[in-house]
């Protein structure tokens, strides 16, 4: 995919020139952190220096307090507890926290994950006929239950109570559960609103362990979980949020727990080092896998495991089913783009709704960002429900897909997301001038600029200013992701050394060889549009834009350059 460059503005110059002399770095780098909130040593030091001590007072958060008495009492009166979580990772990860958090307090604890095709997302009616049958009392739901108002009444009627930990912006009225502990509640004055839902679900068991007499610290053996969930659910990674994955990838790469241990290895990282990136594209689509092909229940079964060889044989069986995901996913992308090879028209415009009655109803929504990468633009992908046609929709930078299907929604019988992404249901007379209506309210509401993929640029660099200085800044930077993301340099006029070629094992990664004006040879590695080699091997001067990278090959550690975009 070709992207538009956005240069990151140039910051005060006397602000840069004090961070470079402070700090000895270079003025991009200097523009780098003023740009991010650092624009002094003192910031830098604060920045650097990440400390649990520095999570925030979770007695802060509305209605913790009651939530953790009601807690206390089910333990004093001896009653049935059960966590409920949604099915994919940031709910399976919180339910299987709160699962080892709260243990030692019940030990008859139990969990209950709704079923994606038959119950679908939040709490249902059957899950609390399930609970009422087996004598639950009070349920704790994670990720999940801030609008299920209807839901939670019925509960009442069972005389089962509910505590919701959720991070989901709340309705018009709260849910009438005996305790709402979510930081997006208008009258929450938490200082940090970004949580995950197991991070909510986290900020509870650190106070009820405080006013327990617990251990605290011994909840920081699973910040792998809450690195996992943080990942997986794009939240940004500042504030408490980097606290959370640092240390918790500190936990995920040295002593993991038993079932992502497994998963790991299974996934082919055991002896590598997982990053937030890294985790979104290897461990977090396995867990969600059981979700969307399978069960969810199976990603917790996996993550409460104390057994290394039955957790080995939970993460095979995940495993297995998100290759089954890899596969159907493959065939809706094909199917979709040869409708786009058919039909000019298509083409042309400014959205894209597409149905298959065929289509997986657990992977049109991957299915929708990934023909994104191809057809840059407000994307709906939709298939066929028990009671009509369902999907999910997928939006490029800036466009609020939300508004837009909101402007459309009288021809839907539900619809809830966010700016990035929702999930819709319609009745299939209905598609037509859905489709009609959503391609009209787009085309009036995207401008050109949104139209193109754009990467942010950091600065420029030489090749003899990429350095093991430079790469240990950069590293201090870390843990990247949303709201802290990874630098992208551009470097001018370089060239191929002879010695760039094609590899992989369907031939399309660019493993480069280039040479820039300072005279420094850099390796530098592309994946995709292997049809580009032919330019590259001209000789003839281009531009690259990249992240510097740590390369562990063999034992031996070195820098390389992902190349993002060229210039030719």
């Amino acid at each position: 995919m070709k992207y538009v460059w956005e240069w990151l503005p140039s910051a005060d110059i006397e602000k840069v020139t004090s961070l470079v002399r402070s700090l000895k770095i270079y003025p991009v780098i200097a523009n780098l952190f003023i740009s991010r909130g650092i624009e002094d040593e003192e910031a830098a030091r604060h920045f650097f220096q990440i400390k649990l001590e520095n999570l925030h007072n979770p007695s802060l958060m509305s209605d913790m307090g009651i939530a953790a008495y009601r807690v206390a009492q089910a333990k004093a009166n001896g009653e049935k507890v059960m966590i409920w979580g949604d099915y994919d990772v940031d709910g399976t990860t919180g339910t299987a926290l709160l699962m080892k958090g709260l243990k030692k307090f019940f030990p008859d604890l139990t969990y209950y994950i709704p079923d994606r095709y038959t119950e679908g997302y939040g709490i249902s009616m059957q899950g609390i006929d399930y609970a009422a049958y087996h004598g639950i009392s009070l349920i704790i739901s994670v990720d999940c239950g801030i609008k299920n108002t209807a839901e939670i009444e019925y509960a009442r009627s069972k005389n089962i109570d509910f505590i919701v930990f959720d991070h989901h912006t709340p309705g018009e009225q709260l849910p009438p559960a005996v305790a709402v502990v979510d930081p997006k509640r208008q009258d929450d004055n938490y200082p940090f609103k970004e949580l995950t839902g197991c991070g909510v679900a986290f900020k509870f068991l650190q106070y009820f362990y405080q006013q327990t007499d617990n251990d605290v610290k011994s909840l920081y053996n699973f910040l792998d979980l809450l690195a996992l969930s943080i990942a997986a659910d794009i939240v940004p990674v500042v504030d408490e949020n980097r606290i959370l994955a640092y240390y918790g990838l500190k936990v995920l790469n040295r002593r993991p727990s038993v079932g992502l241990a497994a998963l790991k290895e299974v996934a082919g990282w055991k002896n590598r080092t997982l990053t937030i990136g890294s985790l979104v594209f290897s461990l977090a689509p396995r867990i969600n896998a059981a979700g969307r092909i399978g069960h969810g229940s199976q990603a917790v079964e996996l993550l409460i495991s104390e057994d290394y060889d039955s957790a080995l044989d939970i993460a095979r069986q995940i495993d297995k089913l998100n290759r089954q995901r890899q596969n159907i996913q493959s065939s809706i992308v094909k199917d979709i783009l040869r409708r786009f090879d058919d039909d000019p028209e298509l083409k042309n415009r400014n959205s894209t709704v597409l149905y298959n009655p065929d289509w997986h109803k657990g992977v049109v929504g991957i299915a929708a960002s990934k023909i994104i990468e191809t057809y840059y633009r407000p994307t709906i992908i939709l298939t066929k429900s028990e009671d009509g046609l369902t999907g999910s929709a997928r939006s490029v930078a800036d466009f609020d897909l939300y508004e837009a299907i909101d402007e459309c929604s009288q021809w839907l019988t539900k619809f809830g997301g966010h700016k990035y992404a929702a999930g819709l249901s319609l009745k299939p007379e209905n598609l037509e001038k859905f489709t009609d209506c959503f391609e009209k309210v787009v085309s009036r509401r995207i401008t050109e600029d949104m139209k193109k993929p754009r990467l942010k640029i950091a600065g420029e660099l030489r090749f003899d200013q990429i350095n093991d200085r430079l790469m240990r800044i950069l590293k201090k930077m870390e843990p990247y992701g949303p709201g802290n993301p990874r630098p992208v340099f551009v470097t001018r006029k370089v060239r191929d050394t002879g010695y760039s070629r094609i590899v992989g094992r369907e031939n399309n990664i660019l493993l480069l060889q280039l040479e820039d004006a300072s005279g420094r040879i850099f390796t530098g590695i592309h994946y995709g549009n292997a049809d580009l080699m032919a330019k590259i091997n001209t000789r003839k001067p281009f531009d690259i834009a990249y992240t510097v990278e740590e390369n562990n090959f063999n034992g031996k550690t070195s820098i390389q350059l992902e190349i993002r975009d060229f210039a030719f």
